[in-house]
């Protein structure tokens, strides 16, 4: 993506979006993208989304540096520069508190494949972080996460919330919603005693389909 106004603009009413979706409150939410020369567009640190400005964004490195931007970046840069410099199939990042993306987190074990949906968008079952790391340990909780991280485009970091990837930030956008939706029909199906989860191969099947044949046959 390159970066523009536009662009910016498009990460602040995503910002907005979370918050009227009900996937933040205040400011806990942040989101990243990656542009054209290999750098990190990313929110700044603790400012109202209603108040916040196209200049106001950062632009990281992806060793970590700050190339520019007058604001300090979310606290939580190390977590999406992290995963950015992991997995470089995808261009955005969202990290939502969503409730019940955050009721899964406080489990000991990811959610399983349940859905297509979770085929198609998601490529497997989410990961849960492996140990608790309190915010104020910024580099290390960025490093938990992205050691948790793996090919699936979530990952639920444990006691906290969940981090949400995708090719466009629209395709992140979706990744929350379909997390946040199987996080709910998962703690529902515990709640009743059972469920049928989705075998590895068709999991496969629904992404590579989502990826090469979805919108072609």
């Amino acid at each position: 993506m390159q970066d523009s106004i536009a662009l910016r603009q498009q990460i602040i009413d995503t910002c907005l979006w979370m918050r009227e979706q009900e996937l933040v409150y205040g400011t806990w939410g942040n989101i990243s993208v990656r542009l054209d020369d290999g750098n990190i567009l990313i929110t700044p640190s603790k400012v109202e989304y209603s108040l916040m400005k196209p200049e106001d964004l950062v632009v990281l490195a992806p060793d970590g540096r700050k190339v520019s931007g007058d604001r300090l970046a979310t606290s939580e840069r190390e977590l999406h520069r992290g995963i950015m410099n992991k997995r470089q199939d995808i261009s955005a990042i969202i990290h939502t508190h969503s409730v019940y993306a955050m009721a899964a987190a406080a489990r000991n074990v990811g959610v399983p494949v349940i859905s297509e949906e979770m085929c198609q968008l998601l490529g497997g079952p989410i990961p849960l972080s492996h140990k608790f790391v309190p915010s104020h340990a910024h580099v290390e909780l960025g490093q938990v996460v992205t050691d948790s991280v793996n090919n699936v485009n979530a990952v639920l970091i444990r006691n906290h919330g969940v981090a949400c990837f995708g090719r466009s930030l629209e395709e992140a956008k979706v990744c929350c919603q379909v997390v946040e939706k199987s996080c709910h029909i998962y703690l529902q199906l515990l709640a009743s005693g059972g469920m049928q989860t989705i075998a590895e191969p068709w999991v496969s099947a629904g992404r590579d389909y989502f990826l090469n044949g979805y919108g072609k046959t």
